[in-house]
């Protein structure tokens, strides 16, 4: 296991925030933050502050991508026509793990990059194992045949925590699935309050 996949939960303690909406979370248990001054008295955040902490739980969601690899997105997001920080969620919600994890073939965003890594995903007939590959709209994404009784695919398949969002098609008796168009913000099934506007201001100081 991955050392970004070991501390998922310390995200959300460090965030102070159920960032998947989980029931294990321990942020249900203890609100404050991890190690021994976890429990200090929270400081009002600067400007500065609160813009790397919408940074860090945008990140933190997506599996805890890398900084380098996250600013890739976004200067993408400057580069394309329209709304930067719209642009934005709509690269990372057509990587092929974050598209894997909503059609609730994994757990967790964590889990579906693994899945996706291990090769387990087929995209258009084609197995991909790349959990950055941006998808298409259109695009047919379908567990590979060998793969369809694993025991973590058909549990997340029957979890009742979330709801396939609109954007994606799916069919979890035959394990695959369509991606429909790119969502704005207000289409994607956050558990927590994103602000990509000020992820955008991070980047532009």
């Amino acid at each position: 296991m991955t050392k970004r996949a070991e501390s998922k939960y310390k995200i959300n303690r460090r965030l102070g925030v159920n960032l998947w909406g989980r029931a294990k979370s321990p942020i249900a248990k203890r609100e404050y933050g991890p190690g021994q001054h976890g429990q200090r008295r929270k400081q009002k955040p600067t400007d500065f502050g609160v813009q790397l902490m919408a940074k860090q739980k945008l990140k933190g969601y997506y599996g805890n991508i890398g900084e380098k690899q996250f600013r890739k997105y976004y200067e993408e997001a400057v580069r394309r026509k329209g709304d930067t920080s719209e642009n934005l969620i709509e690269l990372l919600e057509r990587r092929l793990d974050a598209v894997v994890y909503r059609m609730k073939l994994a757990v967790t965003p964590f889990a579906a990059r693994q899945f996706v890594n291990h090769g387990h995903i087929t995209v258009n007939g084609k197995r991909v194992n790349i959990p950055s590959y941006l998808v298409k709209d259109g695009d047919q994404i379908e567990v590979k045949e060998k793969s369809k009784q694993l025991v973590a695919v058909l549990d997340a398949a029957q979890s009742g925590e979330r709801d396939v969002p609109e954007y994606i098609e799916v069919d979890h008796r035959a394990m695959r699935g369509k991606f429909l168009r790119a969502p704005k913000l207000s289409d994607v099934p956050y558990p927590v309050q994103m602000e990509p506007n000020l992820v955008v201001e991070f980047y532009s100081r």
